[in-house]
C-alpha cells in the first residue's frame, strides 16, 4: 500500500507534501506531483498537509480518481527508483493520462 497524489493536484504542485516527507519519495513531473510506490514508508505525513486534499491512502482515493494509483505507479516506470526526488528536481515529463488533462482552473 501507498499514498497517491489525485487530480486536485494538477497544476497546482504547492509542495508542502515534498517539505513534510521524512523519505523524499513525492517527485515532481511537468503538471503534477507523484509519490514512488517503493520508496513511500506509509507515514502519513504528506497528507494533512496537502492544501488541496489531492492525497489520499490508495484504499481511500475517491472513486473517480481510482486511475490515479496508476499514474503515480507508472510514472515510475521509465525513471526507475532514484532513491530520493530533491536530487532530481523537476523531471519535466507526466504520466500521459495527466499530460491530456486540459488545464485545471485554480480558483
Amino acid at each position: 500500500m501507498t499514498y497517491v497524489i489525485a487530480q486536485p493536484c494538477v497544476d497546482v504542485k504547492d509542495k508542502a507534501c515534498v517539505e513534510e516527507c521524512p523519505v523524499d519519495c513525492i517527485y515532481e513531473g511537468e503538471r503534477s506531483l507523484y509519490i514512488h510506490p517503493d520508496e513511500c514508508v506509509d507515514c502519513g505525513a504528506c497528507e494533512p498537509v496537502c492544501p488541496v486534499e489531492a492525497i489520499y491512502y490508495e484504499d481511500d482515493t475517491p472513486e473517480e480518481w481510482a486511475e490515479y494509483y496508476k499514474y503515480n505507479v507508472e510514472f515510475f516506470d521509465d525513471l526507475g527508483s532514484p532513491g530520493g526526488a530533491a536530487k532530481l528536481g523537476n523531471t519535466g515529463k507526466d504520466h500521459p493520462g495527466i499530460a491530456a488533462l486540459p488545464p485545471q482552473n485554480q480558483d
